[in-house]
C-alpha cells in the first residue's frame, strides 16, 4: 500500500515536469492490452558517457508477438564507438551516416511505445540510456511500467533450485526457456528473442 503510494507520487512529481503536453500521452492509463518489448545497441556500457546507436522493439498482445508492428532506428552520435561495441553490435560508423538525429529517434520511439508496458532483458540500463535524452528534451523519464524477464526467470527459477546459483546469461536464459537462438546480435533481434522469453516465463 505505501508502495503504491510513493510510486504514484513520484509518477504525480515526473508528470508536473513534462514541457510538452503532446506527450501526455506517455502518463495515460494502457487500454490497447499490449506490451512494448525493446533493446538499446549503444556505443558502450556507461549511460553518463555513452550514447545509442540503434534501438529495436516489438509489440506483443494476446501472447502472440506482433511481429509485423516492430519498431527499428539508426541514430547518429558524437560519441567514439569502442571496437570492443562493434564487435558485439556489428553496427560501424559508417552505417550510421544516413542515420537519424537523437531527437528524431527517441521521438519517434515515444510515439511506438504510447503508455503501454516495457519489457526487456537487463532493461534498467535500456531505459537510463532512453532516459538520457528524454530528461533534456522533455523533462521527464519514462513512466511506463516496467518488466525485467532476468527477474521473472529468477523468481521461476529459485523455487526448484533454492540453495543454487542462479544463471541470468541472455543465452542462458534463451536455452532453459526452450527460444531459438536467433543468431544475429542486433536490437530487433534482441527484442524479439525477449518477447520469446517473456512469453515462455508468462506460461509457466
Amino acid at each position: 500500500m505505501l508502495f503504491s503510494f510513493i510510486q504514484k507520487m513520484k509518477t504525480k512529481a515526473n508528470r508536473s515536469r513534462l514541457k510538452e503536453k503532446k506527450y501526455e500521452f506517455l502518463f495515460q492509463e494502457d487500454l490497447s492490452g499490449e506490451y512494448v518489448v525493446f533493446d538499446t545497441e549503444t556505443t558502450g556500457l556507461n549511460p553518463k558517457k555513452d550514447e545509442i546507436v540503434s534501438i529495436g522493439a516489438v509489440k506483443v498482445k494476446n501472447n502472440k508477438i506482433l511481429t509485423s508492428q516492430t519498431f527499428e532506428v539508426f541514430i547518429k552520435n558524437s560519441c567514439e564507438m569502442s571496437s570492443k561495441s562493434i564487435e558485439i553490435h556489428r553496427i560501424r560508423p559508417i552505417d550510421l551516416e544516413n542515420a537519424k538525429t537523437t531527437e528524431v529517434a527517441i521521438r519517434e520511439f515515444l510515439d511506438f511505445i504510447g503508455s503501454r508496458p516495457l519489457v526487456g532483458y537487463y532493461l534498467e540500463f535500456d531505459v537510463s540510456m532512453i532516459n538520457k535524452y528524454i530528461k533534456p528534451m522533455l523533462g521527464i523519464t519514462l513512466p511506463n511500467k516496467k518488466i525485467e524477464v532476468s527477474e521473472i526467470y529468477f523468481d521461476e527459477t529459485i523455487s526448484l533450485i533454492p540453495q543454487g546459483n542462479i544463471d541470468l546469461r541472455f543465452d542462458t536464459i534463451l536455452k532453459n526457456c526452450g527460444v531459438p537462438n536467433m543468431g544475429a546480435h542486433n536490437a530487433v533481434n534482441d527484442a524479439i528473442m525477449t518477447a520469446m522469453i517473456f512469453l515462455k516465463l508468462k506460461k509457466a
